[in-house]
Formats: structure tokens, sequence, C-alpha cells
């Protein structure tokens, strides 16, 4: 989901205000523990929640303060770039989630009174056979790591991942989520999109309408005369394709027919446009393989 710098420092002001309450918190248990540590002896219940409790405000505390300062030194390294697209804020904010669950876990752990150095010993047999059986579900969260911490793909970017098209809405640790131009989403594993190739049209600064046709050999026309009457198809949106962007290739010559393929740029990546452009080419390939040039 995409942000504006303004949502971005209404977070930081609610982090620096939410550190203090914390912090203040953890204080107050630290001192409740060191000034009434013989009410524990008559409440051993009450001692299991302040040292959960503790543990977590402390590792909370500690994962906050790591994150305002990278926050900090990061927007000013910036130079006031906008966020709206920015895989590191991304990044960073999907490793705190993480982190977090995880002291939670292991609070609830204190909490219940299980010592955690014996839980983590008992377990790393456990958790080595875990990781050999999810290695996929690792994969994706490294690749999703790398991902989100490089500037070679987006929130917000059109690309082309294989077979897939479309609009970059999220990245996570899992996948990557694309809306596609009949505004339908793709969940693309992280792991699919390291070992596709991916064109970012996006960082080209312009977007590419392709169409791939197919015409009769049999039918009266020329490639001249095909490319003048495609490209005078279009010239109502001029203004809105780049000049002598417009091409038209042969791609392939068979017995019965040729393959085609036409392509206009626009500087911009606009649907609106987009759509108009192709559905006018589409009519008009459509016109000449019925009748011919």
């Amino acid at each position: 989901m995409m942000v504006t710098d303004e949502v971005y420092k209404r977070k930081n002001r609610r982090e620096r205000i939410l550190f203090l309450v914390k912090l203040l918190v953890y204080l107050g248990v630290v001192y409740f523990n060191l000034e009434h540590a013989a009410v524990y002896d008559k409440f051993t219940w009450l001692f299991r929640i302040t040292n959960a409790l503790t543990f977590f405000l402390g590792a909370n505390l500690v994962i906050s303060l790591a994150w305002l300062v990278i926050i900090s030194w990061y927007t000013r390294r910036r130079l006031n770039k906008p966020v709206e697209k920015d895989n590191f804020m991304l990044g960073l904010n999907r490793i705190s989630s993480v982190l977090n669950t995880i002291f939670v876990l292991l609070s609830i752990m204190i909490l219940f009174g299980i010592d955690l150095l014996k839980f983590v010993t008992s377990i790393t047999i456990v958790a080595a056979a875990i990781a050999l059986l999810s290695k996929d579900y690792i994969t994706n969260i490294i690749n999703g790591l790398i991902i989100m911490f490089s500037d070679q793909l987006s929130l917000g970017d059109h690309v082309r991942i294989g077979d897939f098209k479309g609009k970059i809405l999220d990245i996570t640790l899992i996948n990557l989520v694309l809306q596609t131009d009949d505004d339908e989403q793709l969940i693309v594993p992280n792991s699919l999109v390291f070992t596709s190739i991916i064109v970012n049209q996006s960082k080209q600064n312009v977007k590419k309408i392709t169409i791939e046709f197919e015409l009769d050999r049999k039918l009266p026309y020329t490639p001249d005369q095909l490319e003048h009457r495609l490209k005078n198809s279009i010239n109502g949106f001029s203004d809105h394709y780049v000049k002598n962007s417009f091409l038209l290739r042969t791609l392939d010559i068979k017995k019965d027919h040729v393959v085609f393929k036409v392509q206009v740029i626009i500087p911009f990546a606009d649907k609106t446009v987009e759509q108009s452009i192709r559905r006018t080419l589409n009519t008009e390939i459509i016109s000449i393989a019925e009748k011919g040039v």
C-alpha cells in the first residue's frame, strides 16, 4: 500500500510518543521489581507477569529505538525524496513486525514458566528439520527482503515478470502482489520473481504499448501500407505518445499468414490513454483482417 511523506511523518511522531510511554512503563516495572521484590514471594504469578512484561518491553524498546534512529538517518539521507515507493521503509517495517512477533512468543513462554534456554536447546533438532522442510518458504522470505532493500522493484512500478504483467501493489516477505490491466490481483511468489526475466517499464520512465497479430497472406496489403494505416488510426492521440515511437515489425512469415508486432511508447503510465490507444489499434487491425488495406 502506497503512503505519503505526511503519513510517515505522523507515524514517526506516534512512534516517538509510544516509545516514551513504553519507556516509562518499563522503568516503572523495573522499579517495582527492585523495591518490592518481597511481594513475589506471596504472588508467584505476579512475578511471571512482570518478568514476561519486562522481557518484552525491553526487546521492543530496543527495536523501536533502532527503528527511530534508522528512519531519522535515512530520511536525512534521502534529501526529502518521496517515500511513497520506498522499499527501504517497507522492509524495515516488515523486519520490525517479525522481531516483535518473535519476542511476543518468547514472552508468552516466560509467562507460563518455560525456561527459554532449555526450550531453545530442545527444539534445535526440530528447528533444523523444519528448516529443511520449509526451505522454499525461507527462500521466499530471503528473496522478499532482497527486493525490499533494493531499488530494482518498487511499489507502483509497472512490470512484466515472465508471463505476468501489472502494477506492483505490495511486496511481502512471501510474495509480490500485482494488479493487472483488468484490475485483477496476481500473487507472484518471490522465488519466481528471482528466476524470471523482469521488465520494469517504470524505471525506463516510459510505457510501451505492444500488440502482436496475424494477417492472412491472401489479403491485399504491404508492410508499408499496413504501417501507414495503423499509424493514421491513432493520429488523434499524437499528443499522448512519444513522437516517432510508432513501430511496426514483421516477426515471422508463415505459409498462410504473417505475424506482425506494433509498438507505441507513451511518456508515462496512463491507464486510460493506454486502453484507448490499444482499443483503437485493435479495431483497425480487425478491420484490416476482414477487408485488407
